[in-house]
């Protein structure tokens, strides 16, 4: 039989999901996580305490940066020198010493330019690049996820055409009536709930790295310089190429003086770029406005000389503008306390809306009879748990490894990210081999009791410092951890009550043979998906009834029919 249009998207939209749905839940997972990332970072690092009355000396840290860097990355070709600031009392330097090469880094004292004593972590910055590479050479990743979040698009945009009684069916949840409905019904008001951030984050998400996706345009225009492009839109100051002729770089100290009499905005870092070439560059950048335009005011100086270059605050062209609108409106660093709180809660719905889709795409396929099930099915059951189950208990592996590992360990930062794959690993191991039944409250719960023993091995390592006032972002922290955990347990006990498969009564009637109505005659109605299904007509002449839809649209009819 043909399909029409609606069931074609409904299909389309079951799909779609489906084949994307275990990268996008990390994507949504670890992105939602990342509008917390500076908090997380401080937790990870307790050795470091927030102080308000901290002012660091810019000009003076700066010089011990550079100092560091001519004695440890004098062959770099650039560094870049991440300054002090209350929320981060730390000098951050990076450097690049050629293509195909790990980056070099090191934190150090702003006081005395010696490397610092804190502990190794990655912190916040993890969980914000798997956003968006998966912990995947960066290429290769940033070009999986956008792949993926196209194909989100197309799966919100058919979800909207099937679901035709959207808004009115984010008012029911019929959680008694059936498994399928019961997700159904959780899906769609996930769905709905925050259906406009879900197509905002997703599109923005693409335009982000368009110029990745399709650079043909740049390519042609500015014959592969993409530097220049950059520079004529006014997103960054203007590349200075190398001469190969030796230079000295001249002290940092007044440029960076220079630059914050400049620009009224706090100074986030420097840039020095072929720092022993005669045509050197320091390039001083500024944090971003408080507006919704992610863009950062930068002062550029002769290397050599220290004299101005160009000065770039402001006044982006059109297109430029609205490119990096969307590109704040997706890091949301614009946002209050309030809004971005609002921007993670709307990120916890779009998890719940792709893990609820893909437990439906199971739960509508499973036999009704207990019929043992597919190969297929059985293998997106384990995706399933793995994923969503298992993802969360790894990032509670990965704050947990923080707070039990050897501080002096060696490659500590590393082994953090090994333990969180390694629990990862693990669930995605066990979960095929357990009963469908026992896998989800089993690997929920060993989640829920994860986090709570992240908030335990906090309070213990607050009990070792003594008496020392506890700051709030940690107690924060921890409470969150506790509410993760609660809210786990009470996912697992709701796992272990509904396991997916059709309610005993249901299943009983399947099993005789009889339907959920009795009587003679039967007629058409459409189910949430579009399809046409025969049902039971009114067996109660001149009653009034309400009959659930397949899909669950409740429709009310007079019958006058006879038995």
């Amino acid at each position: 039989m043909r399909k029409g249009f609606r069931q074609s998207m409904a299909w389309l939209h079951a799909w779609s999901g489906l084949v994307v749905g275990w990268v996008l839940f990390a994507v949504f997972v670890t992105g939602t996580a990342s509008y917390y990332r500076t908090e997380i970072s401080a937790w990870m690092r307790p050795e470091l305490r927030r102080d308000a009355a901290f002012a660091p000396e810019a000009m003076a840290a700066a010089e011990r940066g550079v100092a560091h860097l001519r004695i440890h990355a004098g062959e770099a070709r650039a560094w870049f020198i991440g300054l002090p600031t209350t929320e981060r009392p730390l000098i951050e330097l990076f450097w690049r010493t050629g293509p195909g090469r790990p980056p070099g880094h090191v934190l150090l004292d702003p006081e005395t330019g010696a490397p610092s004593g804190v502990r190794d972590t990655r912190g916040g910055d993890f969980l914000y690049r798997f956003h968006f590479e998966l912990n995947m050479p960066p290429l290769w990743g940033r070009w999986i996820v956008g792949l993926c979040a196209m194909i989100m698009l197309v799966a919100l945009v058919s979800g909207i055409v099937t679901h035709r009684r959207i808004f009115a069916d984010f008012f029911t949840f019929r959680r008694d009536k059936s498994a399928q409905r019961g997700w159904l019904d959780a899906h769609n008001v996930t769905g709905v709930l925050a259906l406009p951030f879900h197509l905002m984050i997703t599109y923005t998400g693409v335009v982000t790295l368009m110029l990745m996706y399709v650079p043909w345009g740049v390519n042609t225009a500015y014959k592969g310089d993409a530097q220049r492009f950059f520079a004529e839109s006014g997103q960054i100051t203007a590349p200075r190429q190398p001469t190969g002729r030796p230079g000295t770089l001249a002290p940092v100290g007044p440029m960076v003086l220079r630059a914050m009499e400049t620009v009224p905005e706090p100074l986030e870092r420097l840039s020095v770029v072929n720092p022993k070439d005669a045509n050197a560059s320091v390039v001083a950048v500024f944090e971003e406005p408080h507006g919704l335009s992610h863009e950062h005011p930068q002062v550029a100086f002769d290397g050599t000389t220290g004299e101005v270059v160009e000065i770039r605050a402001g006044g982006l062209k059109p297109a430029s503008k609205t490119f990096t609108a969307m590109v704040g409106l997706h890091e949301a660093h614009f946002a209050g306390a309030i809004l971005r709180l609002l921007f993670f809660l709307c990120g916890l719905a779009g998890c719940a809306m792709v893990a609820t889709g893909l437990v439906l795409w199971t739960v509508a396929r499973a036999p009704k009879t207990g019929a043992r099930p597919g190969l297929g099915l059985r293998l997106v059951q384990g995706l399933n748990v793995a994923t969503v189950a298992g993802l969360p208990a790894a990032v509670a592996a990965y704050f947990l490894a923080n707070r039990l590992l050897p501080v002096g360990l060696a490659e500590r930062g590393a082994w953090e990210v090994w333990a969180f794959f390694a629990v990862w690993l693990l669930v995605g191991l066990v979960a095929p081999f357990r009963p469908q039944k026992r896998a989800w409250p089993e690997m929920l719960s060993a989640a829920a009791i994860l986090y709570a023993a992240v908030c335990a091995a906090d309070v213990v390592r607050i009990v070792r410092e003594g008496p020392a006032p506890v700051e709030t972002l940690f107690l924060a922290f921890d409470a969150s951890m506790l509410a993760l955990s609660a809210l786990l347990l009470v996912a697992a006990r709701k796992a272990a009550l509904y396991d997916g498969l059709p309610r005993r009564k249901e299943a009983r009637r399947a099993a005789a043979g009889a339907g959920p109505l009795r009587g003679a005659g039967a007629r058409r109605v459409s189910g949430f998906d579009g399809s046409e299904q025969a049902v039971p007509s009114n067996p109660y002449p001149g009653q009034t009834m309400v009959e659930i839809a397949p899909g669950g649209c409740a429709r009310r009819f007079a019958s006058r029919l006879r038995p």
